[in-house]
């Protein structure tokens, strides 16, 4: 049951790194856009404006997707410590069934 856990944690923290690889190479291309647009002049300052903006949004969903990765990975610390508390206590419920049996015969 860990190793499904772990792995489906693995593949969600691997989407979101791949999704805010793609959010930032979209990013430097519209900067890359908008400097071409500069270098033309026309609307630059409309687009500069728009082009920070969009960075801002951008560099916002950065930190946060950083930190929600971060939750993600203590959540996943501590149902792994919830699952061996879990195994540690089935086997002493096995262990003690054994015993009740023996004090039964």
């Amino acid at each position: 049951m860990a190793s499904a856990s772990s792995s489906s944690a693995k593949n969600l923290f691997s989407d979101s790194k791949r999704r805010l690889a793609d959010r930032v190479m979209v990013n430097v291309h519209n900067s890359a856009s908008v400097a071409r647009q500069i270098v033309r002049g026309s609307k630059s300052n409309e687009l500069l404006m728009q082009a920070i903006k969009a960075f801002v949004q951008a560099e916002t969903s950065m930190d946060n997707s950083a930190q929600n990765l971060n939750k993600m990975q203590l959540i996943r610390q501590h149902l792994g410590y919830q699952v061996d508390a879990i195994e540690l206590g089935a086997q002493k419920l096995e262990y003690v069934q054994e015993q009740v049996c023996c004090m039964e015969r």
